[in-house]
């Protein structure tokens, strides 16, 4: 039997391709054991993938697809203060997904997120400006994060006052991984809900103009969010808002550096960057693994049959590097098309913020070559490390240095907006 790493360490993240090809050629269903220590399947190649995403056998509520037994055998544990966060979208199967994601839908829909592209762009603009300003910076720390954060929250109404509170919660939250970071992070769990319920009860009191108001209010074929499932949704848009976005941008400018010739080209070519952001999506892959499936029955991957009531992760990362679907896969390819990459994944649990993170990234990535001429890293590349997570997959800082502007010749919007954002 292969020897497989575990997917969730550092080092693994740090390049999973090699690994991922071996897979796909000789294993490419893979029983494994996770940093929780529970057993897993792993799905890797393009086909098998993009049908697993779409399988109402692979269900994504434990409760419905698994025994009580199984239950107990599969699932990492998990302290019943948590409990309120199992109804959020992510793990719910139709018909809850298609109430719950229909009514959230409303607020994200193409035209509404592109009426942020004005605001994306000035926040932007003062985020690469004070970094212009100062000639070094921790690319993620300084703009990569703080962009997403801005959009989110204020998508959501949160007073900027509160942003580094959010950010250190949505830290805690994304980084669960065994028993003992659960326990660790329940304090922070539990005032970040406890801030959220109070927030929900002024919403209703006072109502409002923001992404919980509209959720508070929302109604779709006479339903409406339960209060936990309220709750569940603004933690996982506030999670889910930001945490892809900042990997790609991150990530992205990562890969633009070890590639000049594809810096320099979009440089020259802003026109490019949308097929562009989609390679990036395809060759960073932000969201490593699509998060847990159970079978509800056998299910079969060509000769290979997973049990039922197995877990399971399609490995989007594998896929989107996948030699019988992409030319030269492990070359980036500004214009490649077709580009049926799968970063977003597939299927009815498609990312519902992909339009939003696309346009995230479309702003980002000219102003980021464009506007910080002599772009380089500014430590070894060796020395850089990459997040701890079973379905992440980004960095732990990216300390660029460029060519460095005089304050006062920075735009005086841009100064004040940069003055206004802190990472």
């Amino acid at each position: 039997m292969m020897s497989i790493p575990d997917i969730s360490r550092a080092q693994h993240k740090a390049n999973p391709y090699p690994l991922y090809a071996r897979l796909r050629a000789e294993a490419p269903v893979v029983r494994v054991v996770l940093s929780d220590r529970k057993p897993a399947w792993l799905v890797t190649r393009y086909a098998d993938v993009a049908s697993a995403l779409k399988d109402p056998r692979l269900g994504k509520d434990p409760f419905r697809a698994l025994s009580a037994e199984e239950r107990a055998r599969q699932l990492p544990w998990a302290p019943s203060l948590l409990a309120p966060l199992t109804k959020n979208m992510l793990d719910q199967d139709p018909p809850d997904h298609t109430r719950l994601r229909a009514l959230v839908h409303q607020v994200f829909t193409p035209r509404r997120v592109e009426d942020l592209r004005g605001r994306i762009a000035t926040i932007t603009e003062g985020l690469v400006a004070r970094a212009r300003a100062r000639g070094a910076v921790d690319l993620l720390e300084e703009i990569a994060l703080p962009l997403p954060m801005a959009v989110i929250c204020e998508l959501l109404g949160l007073p900027e006052a509160d942003w580094p509170r959010f950010r250190a919660w949505t830290n805690r939250l994304v980084a669960l991984r065994t028993p003992f970071d659960m326990v660790r992070a329940l304090p922070s769990l539990y005032m970040f809900m406890r801030y959220l319920r109070a927030l929900f009860e002024r919403r209703r009191r006072t109502g409002g103009d923001d992404l919980i108001a509209a959720l508070v209010r929302a109604e779709e074929a006479g339903s409406r969010l339960s209060e936990d499932e309220l709750l569940a949704m603004i933690m996982l848009l506030i999670a889910a808002g930001h945490e892809t976005t900042v990997n790609l941008i991150a990530s992205g400018t990562l890969a633009l550096l070890d590639d000049p010739e594809s810096l320099d080209r979009l440089r020259r070519e802003p026109d490019l960057v949308r097929p562009a952001v989609e390679e990036l999506l395809r060759f960073t892959s932000p969201v490593d693994l699509a998060t847990e499936r159970y079978t509800t029955e056998d299910v079969a991957f060509g000769e290979d049959v997973i049990p039922r009531g197995q877990r399971v992760f399609a490995v989007l990362g594998s896929a989107n590097h996948d030699e019988q679907v992409f030319e030269r896969p492990e070359r980036l390819m500004l214009d490649r098309e077709p580009n049926r990459h799968l970063g977003f994944g597939n299927g009815v649990h498609y990312c519902l913020g992909a339009s939003l993170a696309r346009l995230e990234a479309q702003v980002a990535f000219p102003a980021i070559v464009r506007d910080l001429p002599g772009l380089r890293l500014a430590v070894p590349r060796a020395s850089l490390t990459w997040k701890s997570s079973p379905i992440l997959r980004g960095l732990t800082r990216l300390p660029v240095r460029c060519a460095a502007a005089p304050i006062y010749s920075v735009p005086r919007a841009a100064r004040a907006t940069a003055a206004g954002i802190q990472p």
